[in-house]
C-alpha cells in the first residue's frame, strides 16, 4: 500500500463525517431562515471552512500521488467540483459536489456493500435535492413548493420517476435540479435492477456448477464400481481355473 492509498482509507471516516457537518451547514439557513443572524453566519462559515478542507484533501492526494498529471487526466471531475463551487454564484454545485467527493472515495472501500452505497445515495440526493429546490423555490411567484414537506415529497416523487404533478418547480434552477434528480432516480434503479439480476445469474451459475461437479462425481464413483465388479469377476475366474480337482474314489475299492 502506498502513501496515497494509506491516506485515502486513513481520511474515509473524516471525509464523511465532514461531509454530513456540512451538509447540516448548508440546510440550516434554509430550513431555518429566521434564526439567529449570528448562528446563520456560522453555518456560513462552517460551510466554507469545510469546503476549504475537501479542496485541501484533493490537493494532499495529488501532491501524494506518484504520477500528478495522470492523476489529474484520471480525476477532472474531482478537481472540478471542488474548484467551481468556490465561486459564489456556483453555490449550488456544492450539493452536487459533496455527493460526488464523498461517493467516489466511499466506492474506494472494498469493504461498503453495493446496497449500502445505493442506500446511501438515495437519502443524500433526497435530502439534498429537498433543501435545494426548497432554496430556489420558495420565494417563487408561481412556485407551490414552499415547506420541507413538500419538498421531500416532489423529491421523492421525481427520483422514482413517478411525477404526480402536485409539486412543480418553476425557476429554471428548481428545474435543473430535477432532471438531475430524474436521471439520478433512472440510474440507480437501474444499478439495482442489474446488480439483482447479476446476484440470479450468480446463483444459477453456482447450482449449473454444483450440479455438474454432482454429475461429475456420480460418473466416477460408477466407473470405480465397474472397475471394482471386474476386478473381482477376474478374481474370482482365476480362482477357479487353478483349483485342484477331487480325485474320484476306486471302483470296487474294499471288495476283496
Amino acid at each position: 500500500m502506498n502513501r496515497l492509498e494509506r491516506w485515502e482509507q486513513a481520511t474515509r471516516a473524516p471525509l464523511l463525517a465532514l461531509a454530513l457537518v456540512f451538509g447540516a451547514a448548508y440546510a440550516l439557513p434554509i430550513l431555518v431562515p429566521g434564526a439567529d443572524p449570528a448562528l446563520i453566519t456560522t453555518a456560513h462559515w462552517t460551510e466554507r471552512s469545510v469546503w476549504a478542507l475537501f479542496a485541501g484533501d484533493y490537493l494532499v492526494r495529488l501532491g501524494l500521488s506518484e504520477q500528478r498529471w495522470e492523476f489529474i487526466r484520471r480525476q477532472p471531475l474531482s478537481l472540478a467540483v471542488v474548484v467551481l463551487p468556490l465561486l459564489e454564484p456556483l453555490r449550488l454545485l456544492r450539493l452536487v459536489s459533496a455527493l460526488f467527493l464523498v461517493g467516489q472515495r466511499v466506492r474506494l472501500a472494498a469493504q461498503v456493500r453495493l446496497t449500502t452505497y445505493v442506500v446511501g445515495a438515495v437519502l443524500g440526493l433526497l435530502a439534498f435535492g429537498s433543501v435545494a429546490v426548497l432554496e430556489a423555490e420558495r420565494h417563487s411567484p408561481h412556485g407551490n413548493i414552499r415547506t420541507i414537506g413538500d419538498a421531500l415529497w416532489w423529491s421523492f416523487t421525481t427520483m422514482t420517476t413517478v411525477g404526480y404533478g402536485d409539486h412543480a418547480p418553476t425557476t429554471g434552477v428548481g428545474r435543473l435540479i430535477a432532471v438531475g434528480l430524474m436521471l439520478s432516480g433512472i440510474a440507480l434503479l437501474g444499478v439495482v435492477t442489474a446488480n439483482i439480476a447479476a446476484w440470479f445469474l450468480a446463483r444459477f451459475q453456482e447450482d449449473e456448477e454444483e450440479g455438474r461437479i454432482l454429475q461429475e462425481l456420480t460418473e466416477e464413483l460408477l466407473r470405480e464400481v465397474k472397475e471394482l465388479r471386474r476386478e473381482v469377476a477376474e478374481l474370482g475366474g482365476a480362482r477357479h481355473g487353478t483349483a485342484p480337482e477331487a480325485p474320484e474314489p476306486a471302483r470296487g475299492a474294499g471288495a476283496g
